[in-house]
């Protein structure tokens, strides 16, 4: 792996994958010389998306396979700081209608925070992993993950992605679906390959007209493949077609997945063979290659790089809602007034409110500059159309999680609202979330007027329920709009959190 920036020096940082087939560990510790070294890898087989129901259900024995792989990454992780552990779960988690469930127990076991990534931010790390384990950066290359459910598909030049496909095919969803029985036959090959032709007939032409000089694979399938062709005297160095057209041959030699005898290939990866095979002789397809070489970078990688920073000096994330600001038109004066003002309110609140840990002033912060961007849609029920694109935008760099935290508060930022909203996120989360709700309104009702004043004037104190604003002698006498605007939100914060909200000034009793 490549140098790390300087400020960086002297931390060991922890990312885990845990995708479908398997869960990855990789720890690396940025030293003295300024270089990114590994200090351990660790892949267990786990199979999550073997576990999944006719109805999306995560069945009690793929989680007890999971808890106990997640058991003995937490034994290795435990000395490592918290915010230096990133831990992504993947496309099995984001199908599971049961995921939120099994993670609470997940985080519990691993003593770390689990968020769920989109297709499209999977994509996005796959391509930053393997950028930086590859020489030649000039090249513009097509870079291809099949994973355990779901395949990402990349075109970039050097660490920057510029176009990106997430498809629902992936080793082990394919061998579920069309080898259920383990037998293999030229029919059942047949239908599989016509289905992830399918899948990849949408984006190929989009993705031959952009081009690329070179193809690069990663991850188990295509490393597994590659070990077959080398071994057997094929390629020496990734994957050609006459590869694939040896391993299609000796699938139906077998006919039955427990039958499959080849020289390389390894007893957990003949398990989800067949359906790896069919996904990657369809990439070979639909996108004319020839050949594709092998990368050791994946989504583990792209998590270190992202935490390192590595090639950005900021958050790829705040890039992301510099271009939603300008997509969406929002007034940026405003934006800026209103995050000056949750700064100001939250660097007093902060500690006492358990609010102060840095992600959680980045939500706030982002929050307020995007808390408009539903205006561009219509100011009809505006909120209710920003929590929407939040939602459901591909925004890179944020899980799904984050996306739906800014979704909620925007959504919440203004006018009456209900307690439900806080629901669906785990307990833990629940109080940080309503309490960074609570700054921001505070926030937007102080610059209602969009005069963009400081109000360094004030003073704000928190505890537990309670939140309290002093103010000068006559400030509130000479702004009666917002007084009122304070006496209603007092209201709406008590019937709908339990919250209680004090005004007063330095001079009087509570308003």
């Amino acid at each position: 792996m490549r140098q790390a920036k300087q400020h960086e020096n002297g931390k060991t940082l922890a990312a885990i994958d845990l995708g479908s087939n398997s869960f990855h560990l990789i720890i690396v510790r940025v030293d003295t010389d300024n270089h990114v070294q590994i200090v351990d890898r660790i892949k267990e087989m786990v199979r999550l998306g073997d576990g999944l129901g006719p109805r999306r259900h995560l069945r009690k024995s793929a989680q007890q396979r999971a808890l106990a792989c997640l058991a003995r990454f937490a034994q290795r992780i435990r000395n490592i700081d918290r915010h230096n552990i990133k831990v992504v779960g993947t496309n099995t988690l984001r199908m599971a209608t049961n995921a939120a469930e099994f993670i609470r127990k997940a985080e519990l076991v691993l003593g770390a925070r689990i968020e769920i990534i989109s297709g499209m931010e999977e994509a996005r790390l796959v391509y930053l992993g393997v950028s930086h384990s590859l020489a030649g950066q000039g090249k513009r290359r097509l870079v291809v993950d099949i994973g355990g459910g779901s395949t990402e598909v990349i075109i970039g030049e050097k660490f920057t992605p510029l176009r990106m496909e997430s498809l629902a095919m992936g080793c082990v969803s394919f061998t579920r679906k069309y080898f259920p029985d383990g037998v293999i036959t030229g029919d059942l090959i047949g239908k599989a390959e016509l289905a992830a032709g399918l899948k990849t007939e949408g984006i190929s032409r989009q993705f031959l007209d952009t081009g690329w000089q070179s193809t690069v694979g990663s991850s188990g399938t295509v490393k597994s493949i590659a070990r077959i062709a080398a071994e057997n005297g094929i390629c020496s160095d990734g994957i050609n077609r006459n590869t694939l057209t040896f391993i299609r041959e000796r699938l139906l030699e077998a006919g039955d997945i427990g039958h499959i005898d080849i020289k390389g290939l390894s007893e957990d990866r003949r398990q989800v063979l067949p359906g790896g095979f069919v996904v990657l002789q369809a990439i070979f397809n639909a996108f004319d290659i020839d050949h594709m070489a092998v990368s050791d970078g994946a989504v583990r990688e792209g998590l270190i790089y992202e935490m390192i920073g590595r090639i950005r000096h900021e958050d790829v994330r705040e890039k992301t809602i510099d271009n939603m600001q300008r997509r969406y038109a929002v007034d940026i004066s405003h934006a800026r007034s209103v995050e000056h003002t949750c700064r100001l309110i939250h660097e007093m609140v902060a500690y006492d409110w358990g609010i102060d840990d840095s992600e959680d002033l980045n939500l706030l912060v982002w929050a307020a500059r995007v808390h408009e961007i539903g205006l561009a849609v219509s100011h009809n029920r505006y909120t209710q159309h920003g929590a929407y694109i939040l939602q459901h935008s591909d925004m890179y760099g944020f899980t799904l999680t984050e996306q739906s935290i800014l979704s909620v508060l925007v959504r919440l930022h203004r006018g009456k609202f209900s307690g439900k909203h806080f629901r669906d996120f785990p307990q833990g989360r629940r109080k940080i979330i309503k309490r960074l709700c609570v700054v921001l309104r505070l926030a937007i009702i102080l610059q209602r007027s969009r005069n963009y004043s400081e109000f360094n004037e004030l003073t704000f104190k928190a505890k537990k329920k309670r939140l309290t604003m002093i103010c000068p002698h006559s400030w509130l006498a000479q702004r009666p709009l917002t007084r009122k605007d304070l006496l209603d939100e007092k209201k709406r914060l008590r019937e709908a959190i339990d919250y209680s909200l004090k005004v007063m000034t330095d001079r009087s009793t509570p308003q």
